[in-house]
């Protein structure tokens, strides 16, 4: 493994720009699974001493981030013929629980990242892929402006890519901006005239381009989830894939975006687990137990015990989503995209219960003790029920019933 730690630079909301205008130093270069989860063993364990104060103070992590993409991890599903990695979907799993568990926010900054990364396999062409995948080895960071919060339902969209002489105007307004603030490029999904979508790569220091911090949910604070404001904003049209072609064709799009999303739930699930073992073992015995020590009550040991079953459950059925994932990937048909679908539906649901019971034990089970804000042991409940949010598991449980009795595939989307 190479010495990536000494690739990490400072920066700042404020001193972002583009990519193609910066200095930028090289990041490190992935070239397998294994050092990929080696880097992130690593790096995620550092990124947990702070993380409570983070949480706290709201302290957006722009040197972590920085950090996290110059380690490489960044880059490693960049397909191997551009120069990548291209790990599992096993691996991208397990990296992003890592970071999640470590810290919530951190875990999920990169997801749209690897989403955008994931559209761009599927529409982009050649020269875009080559343009485009090279500045993510070189440490590129992709945000996302995808959602708007102005809408009568999420699948509507507003926001408008207007062609002009030499490439197009965006105008518009975004929300749920996850990773804007950290990003270099924002792709921003718009919709032409004749409504057809489309991501454009935009610049982050393109004029008419505004970034606002005003994220302000209880959980998951640091992701920089805000609003982006375009105000004729300009995108060359090399910059700019199809999107809603993704989803007319057999693509993993959905089913890897949502995975990403399974993965941060078992993260923080584990990470509260973990937790509860611990504050269990110096919790005092409850008075009516009449025993020397909390590790001894037996309705304690009963709800550690459903707990461990639960998370394990959901990493198995992460395992198995990732491997359903993987194998449509190289056999790719409508078969296979449905088993993916609805292997990923099966842990995106059971994950969001998991993460929400799990968390909600460790306070339980850690006592009074377990209150004190200087702890911080409230922000794995907050986080979940803060992400957990971004699909609703009633509906994932739905489209797998009618799969298994009815056999109807499930619909091709993002959300599933």
């Amino acid at each position: 493994m190479l010495g990536f730690k000494e690739q990490i630079i400072m920066t700042s909301y404020q001193e972002l720009q583009g990519f193609a205008k910066t200095n930028f130093k090289t990041a490190h270069i992935i070239q397998s699974d294994a050092e990929a989860l080696d880097i992130a063993i690593q790096l995620s364990e550092q990124f947990k001493q702070a993380a409570v104060e983070r949480d706290a103070n709201r302290n957006l992590p722009f040197t972590e981030i920085e950090a996290y993409s110059q380690s490489g991890l960044w880059a490693i599903t960049v397909p191997k013929q551009y120069g990548g990695a291209e790990v599992s979907s096993l691996t991208v799993a397990k990296v992003i629980a890592l970071f999640s568990g470590a810290d919530g926010s951190i875990g999920q900054i990169p997801q749209n990242h690897f989403y955008a990364l994931e559209v761009l396999r599927n529409t982009g062409t050649e020269a875009q892929k080559k343009r485009l995948y090279q500045e993510v080895l070189q440490g590129a960071r992709f945000g996302n402006a995808l959602a708007e919060f102005k809408t009568r339902t999420s699948a509507h969209k507003q926001t408008t890519l207007i062609p002009s002489e030499s490439g197009y105007l965006i105008q518009g307004e975004k929300f749920y901006c996850t990773g804007s603030l950290f990003a270099h490029r924002i792709p921003t999904l718009v919709v032409d005239e004749a409504g057809n979508e489309f991501l454009a790569f935009v610049q982050r220091d393109s004029q008419g381009l505004e970034l606002i911090d005003d994220w302000s949910g209880f959980g998951q604070r640091t992701t920089g989830s805000g609003t982006v404001k375009f105000n004729q904003v300009f995108v060359a049209k090399e910059d700019v894939i199809a999107f809603d072609a993704a989803f007319k064709q057999l693509s993993l799009v959905g089913p890897f975006a949502q995975i990403m999303h399974a993965a941060i739930e078992v993260g923080i699930a584990r990470a509260a687990f973990e937790e509860t073992l611990a504050r269990v073992r110096v919790a005092r015995p409850w008075i009516d137990a009449n025993i020397e020590s909390a590790t001894q009550d037996p309705f304690t040991l009963s709800e550690l015990g459903r707990v461990a079953t639960d998370v394990k459950a959901s990493e198995l059925l992460l395992k198995q989503a990732a491997r359903s994932v993987d194998t449509a990937k190289h056999d790719l048909n409508a078969e296979n995209l449905a088993k993916a679908s609805i292997d990923v539906a099966k842990v995106r649901a059971h994950s969001t219960e998991t993460a929400l019971k799990a968390s909600s034990k460790l306070i339980e089970l850690a006592g009074s003790r377990g209150s004190q804000r200087a702890d911080g042991l409230d922000r794995h409940w907050r986080n979940a029920r803060v992400h957990t949010l971004h699909d609703a598991a009633r509906w994932k449980y739905y489209f797998i019933g009618n799969y298994v009795l009815n056999g109807i595939l499930p619909p091709r989307r993002g959300t599933l």
